[in-house]
């Protein structure tokens, strides 16, 4: 995604371990598959509906914690993506599953959304834009690369749309721009004594990633 030796390759060989639970996870797997349950899926939408707004408040952060007036615009224009479009294009999509956006308003955040989306926050501002980013990389980043793996699905995968959602041009542009993005928080911010502490906040990032995904399987009993 970033290229090869690029920031986002480096934390993701250095927790192989820990990114292959969230990528190759049963929840993915039965999703690229069709065998997903349904139960499964709705709990799983219902819940990244209250993530999204997490992730909303995450990237005005990213703006506070910004320096300069191109990395402001970036986290405003990404804010703006979620806050106006993003939202609206989820609630069109959970609609078709049943889900009203009344509905997912009034759902409590499951233990496994808070832990994520407020392990993000608290990155953010215990650090800077860039422990931040790397914070967001496997959700943001992660989507796109778990997408393109699975490829095309059949017609009759009733999770087809999500899958070309994140596999499209529009979602894999975006995801190509936050690892480039990474790349040059890095080289600003960053040098050789930060990987530890980054490459830390990466793994849990992506085990919390893993727990979300678990989360909606146990819906399904």
């Amino acid at each position: 995604m970033s290229g090869e030796g690029g920031l986002f390759a480096r934390l993701k060989e250095a927790n192989a371990e820990a990114w292959h639970a969230y990528t190759q996870h049963d929840f993915v797997r039965w999703l690229a598959d069709g065998s997903l349950p349904e139960a499964a899926f709705c709990r799983y939408l219902a819940q990244d509906y209250l993530f999204l707004i997490q992730f909303a408040r995450a990237y005005a952060l990213a703006a506070y914690k910004s320096d300069r007036l191109a990395d402001i615009r970036q986290a405003a224009s990404s804010l703006s993506a979620i806050v106006d479009h993003e939202m609206g294009l989820h609630v069109a999509f959970c609609k078709g599953w049943g889900l009203s956006e009344a509905e997912m308003e009034a759902e409590p955040e499951a233990r496994e959304t808070l832990a994520y989306t407020r392990f993000v926050l608290e990155r953010g501002m215990a650090g800077d834009v860039l422990d931040l980013h790397v914070a967001l990389a496997p959700c943001f980043i992660g989507y796109a690369e778990i997408a393109r793996a699975i490829g095309p699905v059949p017609a009759d995968n009733p999770y087809r749309a999500w899958v070309e959602m994140y596999a499209g041009d529009e979602y894999q542009d975006a995801a190509a721009g936050e690892a480039r993005l990474l790349d040059d928080l890095m080289e600003r911010r960053g040098g050789q004594g930060r990987f530890t502490s980054l490459s830390a906040t990466f793994g849990a990032a992506s085990r919390l990633e893993a727990d979300f995904w678990q989360m909606g399987l146990d819906a399904a009993g």
